[in-house]
């Protein structure tokens, strides 16, 4: 009877750790391919995240063109990567006003963009 009972508790615990560390959460920093990155790479990778800038683009999308504001910074592959995207301002493509309305929605993104820098406590570019 106290085998039972014995097996029955070493049962129980190997459950209760099974679904404990099911239940943890898993944070690994992981690159490009999905494999967990060396002490070097996360350390460029933290550099990175905490240097991004945001910076003005845009696009046409179904004919409405949209003046975005993006968080960038350099990603592991020395390529630009988006953190964040945020559209600023959209109006349609074959606007008669296109041209100044483009040109003002850009403006006032790029003052925004240097808010949100200056906010971060990035130091303007010239």
């Amino acid at each position: 009877m106290v085998g039972i009972l014995a097996a029955a508790l070493l049962v129980l615990v190997l459950a209760g750790l099974v679904a404990w560390a099911m239940s943890v959460p898993q944070t690994s920093v992981t690159g490009p391919a999905g494999r967990r990155l060396p002490p070097r790479e996360r350390a460029r990778q933290q550099s990175a995240l905490a240097a991004a800038r945001w910076t003005v683009g845009h696009d046409e999308v179904d004919g409405v063109t949209r003046v975005l504001l993006q968080r960038t910074c350099i990603g592991l592959d020395g390529r630009p990567e988006v953190l964040e995207e945020r559209v600023f301002d959209s109006f349609p493509a074959h606007d008669p006003l296109w041209e100044a309305r483009f040109t003002e929605a850009m403006a006032n993104a790029r003052f925004r963009a240097r808010y949100l820098n200056t906010e971060e406590g990035h130091p303007e570019q010239p």
